[in-house]
C-alpha cells in the first residue's frame, strides 16, 4: 500500500505532465495563426531567357474557400526595393526596384482564392536568384523561398564520321522543322564531321534530330526534363543503297546528343 508521500509524489508528477501537455497544445493553438502555410509548386524553377515565367506562389485553398485581407510581397535577396507588393486589394509599388518595373505582376482576380503567384515578363539573365513570398491574411501569415534559375538552353549534335554528305534536320515533337545552326567539317573526301545546335529549347518539351544520306538515316530523340537531357539514337540503313555505293564506307555513324547548355 503506497504511503501518503507516495501518492503525494505520483499526484504531482501527473500533474506536471498534464500541464506540460496543456501548455505544448496552447503553444500550438496559437502560433498556429503565425506558421508559415505558404506553399509553391517549384521552389527550384528553370526559365527560359526573354520568355515569361511564373514563380509558384499559393495558399492552399479547401473547395471555393476564399481569403481575407491578403497582403503579398515579392523581394529578391540582395536586391534594393521590392519586386512587386499587393495590398489592400491593389498593387502597392512606390518602392519597387526599376529592373522589374512594368515587367511583374501577380494574378489580381486569383488572390481572394490563394494564388499570390508572380509572373515575370520577358526573363532576362538578371532575374536569377532567390526570391521570398511573403503572405499576410486574415488568419496568420507565412513565406517560402524560390530559387529561380535562367537558362537560354541549347541542344548540341555531334556525328564523327558521315560519309557521303549527309542532311541535318531538327524537329519539334509536333513534327515541325526547327532552325539550327549546323557546321559540316570535310575530314577528308566525302566523310564529315558533324556540328549542328539548336537553340533556345523549351523545359518538358522532345526534340528530334535526324542526320540522313542516301546510305543511311540517324534520328536522334532528345526529352528534355529540368532542363536534363535524355537521348535516345536509332539507325535505319538502306542495304539496297549500300551496295550500290559501295566506294563510300560508312565505318563510323556516331551520332548522339552531347549536351544541354544552361548558361548562367
Amino acid at each position: 500500500m503506497a504511503s501518503l508521500g507516495q501518492i503525494i509524489f505520483y499526484t504531482m508528477t501527473t500533474l506536471v505532465v498534464i500541464f506540460s501537455v496543456l501548455i505544448i497544445l496552447i503553444l500550438a493553438l496559437t502560433l498556429s495563426g503565425t506558421l508559415s502555410v505558404v506553399q509553391s509548386l517549384n521552389r527550384l524553377p528553370v526559365a527560359n531567357l526573354g520568355q515569361d515565367h511564373v514563380l509558384s506562389c499559393f495558399l492552399p485553398a479547401d473547395g471555393e474557400e476564399s481569403f481575407r485581407q491578403v497582403s503579398v510581397t515579392w523581394t529578391k535577396a540582395s536586391l534594393t526595393g521590392v519586386v512587386f507588393r499587393y495590398e489592400d486589394g491593389a498593387e502597392s509599388n512606390g518602392d519597387q526596384n526599376s529592373q522589374y518595373r512594368g515587367r511583374a505582376e501577380l494574378f489580381t482576380d486569383a488572390v481572394v482564392r490563394g494564388n499570390v503567384s508572380l509572373l515575370l515578363r520577358t526573363v532576362r539573365r538578371a532575374d536569377q536568384g532567390e526570391y521570398t513570398c511573403s503572405v499576410r491574411y486574415s488568419e496568420g501569415s507565412g513565406e517560402v523561398n524560390i530559387r529561380l534559375r535562367t537558362a537560354d538552353g541549347g541542344l548540341r549534335a555531334e556525328a564523327s564520321r558521315w560519309s557521303p554528305r549527309p542532311n541535318v534536320t531538327w524537329l519539334h515533337a509536333d513534327g515541325g522543322d526547327l532552325p539550327a545552326i549546323t557546321e559540316l567539317q570535310e575530314i577528308s573526301a566525302e566523310t564529315f564531321r558533324v556540328v549542328s545546335t539548336l537553340r533556345p529549347i523549351n523545359d518538358s518539351d522532345t526534340y528530334t534530330c535526324r542526320i540522313d544520306n542516301r546510305l543511311v538515316t540517324a534520328h536522334a530523340d532528345a526529352t528534355v526534363t529540368g532542363f536534363e537531357v535524355s537521348a535516345r539514337t536509332r539507325f535505319t540503313f538502306d542495304p539496297a543503297a549500300a551496295m550500290m555505293a559501295s566506294r563510300y564506307v560508312v565505318a563510323s555513324c556516331i551520332f548522339c546528343i552531347i549536351v544541354l547548355y544552361l548558361l548562367d
